[in-house]
Order: C-alpha cells, then sequence, then structure tokens
C-alpha cells in the first residue's frame, strides 16, 4: 500500500441513505491501525458503525506527505458529509487548503490556531473543528527526561523534520530548555526513512543522548526508529509509546487513543446535525510517560527511583 493513493470503500458504500465519512489519512492503513481503532471506538460512542449506517471512503498518502494536497482536493469532491484529517498539521492544511465546504474535523498534536487551521479554540470556524493533544508542546520535558537519565552529558542530539509546520517552534523551545539545564544541543534533520541510519551514526559518535520532535512521520516509524537505537547502543526518546514498546528506550507524548477516540465522537455529533462551529476544539490534557526497562539493561543504562515512579508504564 506504501506510496499510492489507493481508494477503499466498505461493501455497504452504495447504501445512499448513509451518510458518509472521507477519512484522509498520510500514512498507510498498516501504520494507522490503532489510531484507527480509537476513532472507530469514539465514531461507536457516538452511535455510528461502520457498514451499519455510516459509510467510511478511505484515502491514504502510503508515507508520501506531498501527495496530501492532491488526495484532499481529491476527496473534497466526493460530497462526503464529514472529512476527516487526522495524524497531524498537515493532513488538515491539506483539507483545508483543498477548499472543502464539507464539515472537517481534524486531529492533530500542535496548536491548531497558531498553525492557521482554525481561527479560535473556542470558535474554531464555519465548518472546521478538532481535537489536539499536547505532543508539540512537551518537547522540552523529553529533553528534560533525557538530561535526568544521563546528568553528566554535556552534548545531547535533537532530531527534527524541517519539513514540519511545527519544527520551528519546537527547536525554539527545546534551545531555551537546553539553555536552562546546560547542555549543549546538536541539531539533526531528517525528512526520509534513508536519513534515520545517518542521524543515529551521527549521534553515537558525538553525542550521549538523542531527542525526537514530536512529527507524525517519526511516530510512525517507531519500530525502525527502536531497533537502529539498539543498533548504534544510543539512549533515544520519542514521543509515541509505540517507540518502547518496539524495544526502545522511553517514550513522552500525547496519549493518541485519546485524541482519535475524541475525533470519532465529534464527527457522529456532526453527523447527527450538530455544527462544527458550535464545537470548540478539543484539547486532550493526558500526557503519558512508557519506559522499557529491557532496553535500558541493553544500553547499559540504569532509570532513576524518580523517572520509575513518574513512568505511567514500565515495560520489563
Amino acid at each position: 500500500m506504501a506510496g499510492a493513493a489507493t481508494w477503499t470503500t466498505s461493501l455497504h458504500a452504495q447504501k445512499l441513505a448513509m451518510p458518509v465519512i472521507g477519512y484522509l489519512c498520510a500514512e498507510s492503513p498498516e501504520l494507522f491501525a490503532s489510531r484507527l481503532k480509537a476513532f472507530h471506538q469514539g465514531l461507536g460512542e457516538a452511535g455510528f458503525v461502520e457498514g451499519r449506517n455510516v459509510t467510511i471512503l478511505y484515502q491514504w498518502a502510503g508515507g508520501q506527505y506531498t501527495q496530501l494536497p492532491a488526495l484532499a482536493a481529491n476527496l473534497v469532491t466526493r460530497n462526503v458529509d464529514v472529512v476527516v484529517a487526522p495524524g497531524g498539521a498537515q493532513v488538515a492544511l491539506a483539507v483545508k487548503a483543498a477548499g472543502a465546504s464539507n464539515a472537517i474535523v481534524f486531529e492533530m498534536g500542535g496548536d491548531p490556531v497558531q498553525l492557521g487551521v482554525v481561527d479560535s479554540l473556542r470558535r474554531p470556524g464555519v465548518n472546521i473543528t478538532g481535537v489536539s493533544s499536547l505532543s508539540v508542546d512537551v518537547s522540552p520535558k523529553r529533553l528534560e527526561l533525557m538530561h535526568e537519565l544521563l546528568p553528566t552529558a554535556a552534548k545531547l542530539a535533537v532530531v527534527a523534520n524541517p519539513t514540519s509546520p511545527t519544527a520551528n517552534s519546537q527547536l525554539q523551545k527545546l534551545r531555551s530548555a537546553a539553555e536552562t539545564l546546560g547542555v549543549h544541543l546538536q541539531v539533526l534533520n531528517a525528512t526520509t526513512e534513508k536519513e534515520f541510519e545517518p542521524i543515529f551514526s551521527t549521534a553515537a559518535q558525538e553525542a550521549s543522548g538523542l531527542v525526537f520532535t514530536s512529527d507524525p512521520y517519526f511516530a510512525f516509524r517507531s519500530r525502525e526508529l527502536a531497533e537502529l537505537a539498539m543498533k548504534y547502543r544510543v539512549p533515544a526518546i520519542t514521543q509515541s509509546r509505540d517507540f518502547p514498546a518496539a524495544g526502545g528506550l522511553m517514550s513522552y507524548g500525547g496519549d493518541f487513543a485519546q485524541s482519535h477516540r475524541r475525533a470519532g465522537m465529534y464527527v457522529g455529533r456532526i453527523l447527527k446535525g450538530e455544527k462544527p462551529s458550535d464545537l470548540p476544539v478539543q484539547l486532550v490534557t493526558k500526557v503519558e510517560f512508557i519506559i522499557n526497562v529491557k532496553a535500558a539493561k541493553l544500553l547499559g543504562r540504569e532509570f532513576s527511583p524518580s523517572l520509575v515512579s513518574g513512568a505511567d508504564e514500565v515495560i520489563e
């Protein structure tokens, strides 16, 4: 599926009496499975089940984010009742730029006002609303956690995706946090999977630890990042719990299951007749800290008692 824009429909797609949801995603169904499950859970809590009383048209960019504008434009022409734009600001901005008059529900980790997605959180706009987690805002906390694990480290590296609309603001906050902590920050850039291995190689030689900025492209490639972290023996932290679950050291970020579930609930409410303009943007306040003790042992590190006690989940 990766690398191809595809349409899939349920077996009930021809039941014209059903409302239709258009679901645009930058990734593949396999990488997005846990997020999609949470979305369906929220949609179900609002009274809608795919194939029973609602149809969903999916469009997947397969990790090729540059395809999002064309895919969004194509989706808008399908005259769906609601367009869902999950997984980051780039998806929401692509749908908005397509000139959609359909209702839009987004899910992202950044500030939707600062990014130009909505006019305000309380009254987001005529046809758009959504849910935002705290993943972008908590990037400096990831640096603090790495510093607590490596208190004598003089230099830490941070990885950013320069194509992300939130990269500059995150780096600005990270530099400020590094100055407060008294550590030198080395910035490394990655926009493709080919750049991952050189980043870990560089970090292994020049820095004590690696901190990833919040970016969906990194989050959906947690397994690959975890394997490289172990290969190069680099302590690393990302935003997604998928990273320690795949064998990486630790993660700190917003609860994506909660944000996608709430997006599903909002879609259900709009299908029942509520206006997007009457639904304020929801901010998911829950963040989670996950550590992997086995990964720490393999790296020759040990979590302090305070890090262990502060973790929401400890993977043995």
